[in-house]
């Protein structure tokens, strides 16, 4: 009998779609039924091969050697996933296998995955495609029920190939011609270095910002505070002081203020789009603190073992027309505590939207992040996944509820002839602010006032500020930059930004925190608390590397090229040859290049291995020695960044030194052996209750409304400090 083979991602997705499909004999790395046979990727099984497998003088880097431009780039099983690949290489090649699934994630990495894997394999055999955005069961057999031909996503293939032989030749080219030319270890790419210039570009920005004084009034009286208005820009402040004094003069012992105007407008605020992958690790990272890696990998959880949201790798904020008929049983899966009150409430609606979160134009390979139809076990999730999952279900009802509708009241008013104003607003209709626990104690609220009427001033007085730098980057807000990068560039040439619009910006939703992490991790930027800071390395690369290379437009062009192969109306092959002639042109900008580089992280230490002083460098994960010779390559930790707790003023403590004398230390002076701090937890541990007390008592809280009780205070302070 004839069976066919499905392809997934990932081990637990394989297993949810084994499950649907009845294959319950167990394999080597497959599940076997009487119909079909699933096997797993691991990730990526095969990626492109290095450089010394198509000549041998490329196994040493040297600068006479450059440019690599192999005519075609070859495809190598990865060596620790070896095992996996010949196990679904073999069910592949099965006589009895007549179709295979491809049924990785439903992206274009996704794609990249299984075809490679195939081509790889040599395998021909006819291909469909599953396409499904939740890995719940009924996504799963619907998706079975409508599979594709994968013909339909063959362009998506092609663009994806694209990207990474682009990223190959670029990158590696120019890591070479760098590194080499310099004997340093200096990474460059046609993504994390554009980034990188953004980063460098707000760091000129604070560096030569001169701040400048500006200049108000508030007048106090009887009937509240009101604020100076410039009569010939409507602002509240002059940066004149000579204006300033004119002004103070002319209403100086002035003891009365007439209303000229009182003006009420009723005003409606929608609630905000749906989530997709960067406005969610924005929001994750300005709430939680959570890195955009961090945030990520919390929501492949989610959607694969959890099965509690969609596809998380998705650029789109909106929903596609299909969606419209599951939404009530979302709702309903999501109607348990603490969201019951207000998920009731949609529900008593039509559960209708309009085209402001339902548009097909607007949905690319993937819908919003929204939640399945799965009921959610919240005593299941870990706190960071329960905090995720928090921020989607309520983003989500919100969507289905009544705007919020204030009444604003503007009153204009004048101390002799000059203007003044202030401004209170009423809550009408709290509507979707509900969702968050919104307190409309915190509006202003203005005493009532008549058109004409005089009132007593309390008190005049000048008040003066100073304008402030722009902020630095964080990881929320790079992330921004990342995806709109026209906002945060200085490029006068309105084509360009109009080109990097289009493209959606540097990268993609699936590998902006990847790239953030590269930036990190190869020295060129570092964290200060939440702040990123460019390094001196960071600098002197952006000095050292192509010029084109630093800017963002040629990559945001090159993305938008990828989305033309995407969609078939540019050949891969056009494109390839467009990315060697401008390998071939930075590589020869760096050889001809008389620039130099200078370690300026040098410390004392000798590297055991060859003699050279070592580098310290300083990253998100802790401090660490480097050997300045590359070729030597010796490393040594210094300390890590740890979750572990200070016991006396709770902020985050490093681990230093290594074996038996590893040891705690806090920036508040406390230190601690690794050995000590161990014991400690485990007697505050059998202290406390057990998480099975803390989930008996949580499973109450999906079925009632919470009883306040000293146990119950107590039991959920125990879940939120576990």
């Amino acid at each position: 009998m004839k069976k066919i083979l499905v392809l997934a991602e990932k081990p637990s997705v394989g297993r949810d779609i084994a499950r649907v499909l009845q294959c319950t004999k167990k394999g080597n790395g497959f599940l076997e039924g009487d119909d079909y046979i699933v096997t797993w990727a691991l990730g990526h099984l095969v990626t492109l091969a290095e450089p010394e497998s198509y000549d041998d003088r490329y196994k040493s880097w040297k600068l006479e050697d450059l440019p690599m431009l192999p005519p075609a780039l070859n495809l190598v099983v990865i060596k620790k996933t070896g095992k996996q690949y010949s196990t679904v290489k073999a069910q592949m090649n099965r006589s009895d296998v007549k179709e295979i699934v491809i049924a990785t994630d439903a992206g274009r990495e996704g794609e990249l995955v299984a075809r490679w894997i195939i081509e790889k394999a040599r395998v021909n055999k006819p291909l469909k495609r599953l396409w499904i955005s939740s890995v719940t069961d009924k996504a799963i057999k619907d998706g079975f029920r409508n599979l594709q031909d994968a013909k339909r996503y063959e362009n998506l293939y092609a663009a994806a190939q694209a990207r990474s032989e682009a990223d190959w030749y670029v990158g590696m080219n120019a890591t070479r011609a760098l590194t080499t030319k310099h004997n340093a270890q200096l990474s460059c790419g046609r993504v994390q270095t554009p980034t990188l210039s953004i980063i460098a570009q707000r760091e000129e920005e604070i560096k030569n910002f001169k701040p400048q004084t500006y200049y108000g009034i508030q007048a106090v009286t009887e009937k509240g505070t009101f604020v100076w208005t410039n009569r010939k820009n409507k602002d509240t402040r002059t940066f004149s002081k000579e204006e300033m004094t004119s002004v103070m003069s002319s209403i100086k012992g002035k003891k009365e203020i007439t209303i000229q105007s009182v003006k009420k407008t009723l005003k409606k605020n929608f609630a905000p789009s749906l989530y997709d992958l960067t406005e969610l690790q924005r929001d994750a990272h300005k709430l939680f603190g959570y890195s955009a890696k961090e945030t990520l990998s919390i929501m492949q959880k989610l959607y694969e073992q959890h099965k509690l949201v969609t596809y998380p790798r998705t650029d789109s904020r909106h929903l596609s027309s299909d969606m419209v008929s599951t939404l009530k049983d979302r709702l309903r899966a999501v109607n348990v505590q603490p969201y019951r009150k207000m998920a009731h409430v949609a529900l008593q609606g039509q559960v209708q939207l309009s085209k402001a979160y339902v548009d097909d134009q607007k949905v690319t390979d993937h819908h919003a992040i929204i939640p399945t139809e799965e009921t959610p076990s919240l005593q299941r999730l870990q706190d960071r996944e329960r905090k995720i999952y928090d921020l989607i279900v309520k983003r989500f009802i919100s969507v289905f509820l009544p705007p919020y509708q204030y009444e604003q009241t503007t009153v204009e008013a004048k101390i002799g002839s000059e203007s003044f104003h202030t401004k209170g607003k009423r809550i009408v209709e709290p509507g979707w602010k509900e969702v968050y626990d919104f307190d409309s104690e915190n509006e202003q609220m203005l005493s009532k006032m008549e058109e004409g009427a005089v009132y007593a001033v309390l008190s005049i007085k000048e008040t003066e500020g100073q304008t402030n730098p722009p902020g630095r980057f964080n990881e929320g807000t790079l992330l921004s930059a990342m995806e709109n990068p026209k906002k945060f560039m200085k490029e006068t040439d309105k084509d360009l930004l109009a080109t990097i619009h289009e493209a959606g910006g540097l990268g993609t939703v699936a590998t902006r925190a990847d790239i953030i992490e590269k930036l990190f991790n190869s020295g060129v930027i570092e964290p200060k608390g939440k702040d990123i800071f460019i390094t001196s390395k960071g600098k002197q690369l952006l000095e050292l590397a192509p010029h084109e290379l630093r800017s963002p437009t040629l990559t945001a062009e090159w993305e938008q090229k990828l989305e033309k192969i995407a969609k078939g109306s540019l050949k891969k092959q056009e494109f390839l040859k467009e990315i060697k002639d401008y390998t071939k042109k930075s590589v020869s900008e760096i050889k001809n290049s008389t620039k130099k580089f200078s370690h300026d992280n040098l410390t004392g230490t000798k590297c055991p291995d060859c003699g050279n002083l070592m580098l310290e460098i300083n990253n998100k994960h802790g401090k660490k020695l480097v050997c300045q010779d590359r070729e030597c390559g010796h490393r040594k930790n210094i300390s890590k960044k740890t979750n572990a707790r200070c016991p006396n003023c709770h902020k985050r403590l490093e681990l230093r030194g290594e074996g038996e004398g590893q040891m705690f230390t806090c920036v508040c002076g406390h230190r601690e052996k690794l050995s000590t701090f161990n014991d400690r937890k485990k007697k505050e541990k059998n202290s406390k209750a057990t998480k099975r007390d803390v989930n008996k008592y949580l499973k109450t809280q999906q079925k009632e409304e919470p009883v306040n009780t000293a146990l119950a205070d107590a039991l959920a302070k125990l879940n939120l400090d576990q």
